[in-house]
C-alpha cells in the first residue's frame, strides 16, 4: 500500500510543524505516488490519499493548491473530498481545471457551485466535456455573455425547452451567440423562428451558410417574421405561406422530427401543425386538415402512428385540433387506448393507401 505507516507519521510532524512549504513539498509527494499507483488503488486506499490531502492542502501555499487541481483533475479516479474542495476554492486558478476536467465532480456538486460562485467559475464548468440540462439551466440564468456563449458553443451541452428559451431571449443583439444557437440542431421550431426574426442580417447569412438546403426556406420565413410576430400580438396565426415555408425549412436541415413536432403541436398553430403532418405523411395538405376538422380522431392516430409520432406529440395535436374547446380526459383516455392498440404496419399500409387514391383522383381523365 503506497501510504505507509512512515509517511502517515510525516504527515503529522508536517500538520504540527506549521511550515506551509513543508506540507507543500508533502502533498507533492503523496501526489506523486497517487498518480503512480491510482489505476491500481482500491477505494480504501484511494479514500485514505484523500483524507491526507484534504488534511494537508487546508495551509498550503495558492500556487501549490492550483499545482495539486492541474494534477489531479483529469484522474478518472481521483479522491472525492479533496476535488470537491479544490472545485469550491475562490481562487479560479484552484477550482477552474477541476471544475473544467474531472469526472468525480457530480451533478448536484456542480449545479451547486454554478449557483454559488462567480463567473469565472461558471465559465470553467461550461468548458466541460458535458454538460446536463440542470447545470445548463443555471449557466445561462446567472452567466455573463462570455459564459452564455461559451455553453452555447459546447457541443456536448444539453439544454431544457427553458434553457433554449434563455439562450434565445439573451441572443438578441449578439450576432455571435444568435448564429450559435441558430445552429444547434435541438431549437425547437417556435424558438428557431423566434431568432430568426430577430437576428441581423449577418446571423441569417451564417444560418444560411450552416444550411444551405434550406437558403430559399429561411429567407422566406425571414420576409415574412416581422408579420408573424405582429399577428402573434393579436391574436392571429400566420400565413400559409410562411408556415409552408417554416416546415419546409425545418424538413430540410433534418428536425422536422418527433421532438419538434411535439413543440410546433404544443404552440398551436394550425397552419403549422397540418403542414408538418402533410410533409412527415407524403399526405395533400386539404386531406390533413379535413382530418384535423373531423369529429372523430381515428385519421390522426392513423397518421401519428404512421409517421412515428410518440403518444405525447399526438396528445398535443389533439388538443391543438381541439382549439378553445377543453378535450375530456376520457376522450384522451380512448385515443391512448386506440393508439396503443394501432399497429404502426397497418397504420403505414393505410396512408400509403390514401396517397395512392389522392395521387389517382388528381390524375386529368383520358
Amino acid at each position: 500500500m503506497p501510504a505507509t505507516p512512515e509517511l502517515l507519521s510525516e504527515v503529522e510532524d508536517a500538520m504540527a510543524s506549521g511550515s506551509a512549504t513543508r506540507r507543500g513539498k508533502l502533498v507533492r509527494h503523496i501526489t506523486d505516488l497517487f498518480i503512480v499507483s491510482s489505476a491500481q488503488c482500491s477505494a480504501q486506499e484511494i479514500a485514505l490519499f484523500d483524507d491526507v490531502l484534504t488534511r494537508l492542502a487546508v495551509e498550503i501555499e495558492v500556487s501549490a493548491r492550483a499545482l495539486l487541481a492541474v494534477r489531479l483533475a483529469p484522474i478518472e479516479n481521483a479522491p472525492r473530498r479533496i476535488i470537491r474542495a479544490l472545485a469550491f476554492d475562490d481562487e479560479i486558478d484552484i477550482a477552474g481545471p477541476v471544475l473544467e476536467q474531472s469526472e468525480r465532480l457530480d451533478e448536484a456538486a456542480l449545479v451547486e457551485n454554478a449557483r454559488m460562485k462567480g463567473q469565472e467559475h461558471l465559465l470553467a464548468i461550461s468548458r466541460r466535456r458535458s454538460l446536463s440540462e440542470p447545470i445548463t439551466d443555471v449557466l445561462v440564468a446567472r452567466g455573463d455573455q462570455q459564459v452564455v456563449l461559451s455553453t452555447a458553443e459546447n457541443r456536448g451541452a444539453k439544454f431544457s425547452d427553458g434553457g433554449l428559451a434563455t439562450l434565445v431571449r439573451r441572443s438578441e443583439g449578439d450576432d455571435r451567440l444568435a448564429a450559435c444557437v441558430g445552429s444547434r440542431p435541438e431549437i425547437p421550431p417556435h424558438l428557431f423562428l423566434e431568432l430568426l426574426a430577430k437576428a441581423s442580417r449577418s446571423v441569417r447569412v451564417k444560418l444560411e451558410a450552416a444550411y444551405p438546403g434550406a437558403r430559399r426556406a429561411v429567407r422566406e420565413v425571414v420576409a415574412e417574421a416581422a408579420g408573424r410576430i405582429r399577428a402573434d400580438a393579436a391574436g392571429g396565426s400566420p400565413s400559409p405561406a410562411v408556415a409552408r415555408a417554416y416546415i419546409e425549412a425545418l424538413n430540410r436541415r433534418g428536425q422536422l422530427d418527433d421532438k419538434n413536432m411535439e413543440a410546433i403541436a404544443k404552440v398551436g398553430r394550425p397552419e403549422e401543425i397540418t403542414t408538418a403532418l402533410a410533409v412527415m405523411s407524403g399526405l395533400p395538405l386539404d386531406f390533413i386538415e379535413r382530418s384535423m376538422k373531423q369529429e372523430r380522431a381515428e385519421m390522426i392516430l392513423i397518421i401519428g402512428k404512421a409517421t412515428a409520432l410518440s403518444w405525447t406529440t399526438v396528445k398535443a395535436i389533439l388538443c391543438a385540433r381541439a382549439g378553445n374547446l377543453p378535450i375530456s380526459a376520457s376522450e384522451i383516455a380512448q385515443c391512448l387506448a386506440s393508439y396503443g392498440r394501432l399497429k404502426a404496419t397497418t397504420a403505414q399500409e393505410i396512408v400509403r393507401f390514401q396517397r395512392l387514391r389522392d395521387h389517382s383522383d388528381t390524375r386529368p381523365p383520358t
